[in-house]
């Protein structure tokens, strides 16, 4: 493995599956930005994991803090480790989480933590994030699964599936959420698609996502909720939430998310 390297723009080294760059933010004393293949993955602060920089962070920051009430410590598996912000997100608002951490990536892992040690207490797990799903034992072990795995810009179809949906399901308690971000463009057909697929495996489901974007004057992110009992989503508390943003989204759900959704079809992968 070759070891990290300073160049004029950042951190920079080659990992298994691209180049990835860590920047400092000039502004902030400890905040980094992740770069793999020039796109931005993650934003960090390491001195303050509590401020969550790019707006999707936010949005799953929101639905952590929505989970149970303040403090409380959580089991949460992520599917996509990048600089580690929701973990370390988890483990400064909810001491005494138990976490894991699913990554493919196991030299951007190391060079992420050899410049930005990972000092919260975090299993890693490296492979792929369906293949690690779909066999996990045993079934309703985590409260939150967040997903947040890509390939450069985009979402990879293995985790977009309906298998994929029915196997998160599988690995989330009663009562507890599934919650994932995606990229997406006009006219949402992405969006819309997953809206369906999860649909398929859980009976609560909602969307955050900002009204431009929604009416499809721009690329950006939506972050899902989904949970396996209906009425579990605290609706009114990440509408309020998302309201407040600097860059304020709204929720999408029920009728609202039954008319968005008109005419998609869950996404089936051939087998």
């Amino acid at each position: 493995m070759g070891g990290w390297r300073e160049i004029v723009n950042g951190i920079g080294e080659r990992t298994e599956f691209g180049s990835a760059r860590l920047l400092r933010d000039p502004r902030r004393k400890g905040g980094w930005t992740l770069l793999v293949e020039e796109v931005q993955q993650s934003y960090v602060d390491v001195n303050d994991p509590t401020y969550l920089s790019f707006e999707y962070t936010r949005r799953l920051g929101s639905i952590v803090d929505a989970m149970a009430p303040a403090g409380r410590p959580l089991r949460v598996l992520h599917l996509g480790g990048g600089a580690f912000t929701m973990p370390r997100y988890v483990a400064a608002t909810r001491p005494g989480s138990e976490q894991v951490v699913v990554e493919r990536d196991r030299r951007l892992a190391e060079f992420v933590q050899r410049v930005l040690p990972l000092e919260v207490p975090v299993d890693l797990v490296f492979g792929d994030a369906r293949e690690v799903v779909t066999g996990w034992s045993p079934a309703d072990d985590f409260d939150l699964v967040i997903g947040d795995v890509y390939d450069a810009a985009q979402m990879p179809e293995s985790v977009s599936d309906v298998t994929f949906a029915a196997a998160v399901a599988r690995l989330v308690r009663p009562g507890g959420v599934f919650a994932v971000n995606v990229a997406d463009l006009a006219p949402l057909e992405f969006s819309r698609g997953q809206a369906a697929t999860l649909r398929t495996a859980f009976a609560d489901v909602c969307l955050i996502v900002r009204p431009d974007l929604l009416r499809g004057r721009r690329f950006g992110n939506v972050v899902f909720a989904a949970a396996l009992e209906a009425g579990r989503l605290p609706i009114a508390r990440l509408a309020a939430v998302a309201g407040r943003d600097r860059q304020p989204a709204q929720v999408v759900s029920g009728a609202g998310l039954d008319l968005l959704t008109q005419g998609a079809s869950p996404v089936v992968l051939d087998s």
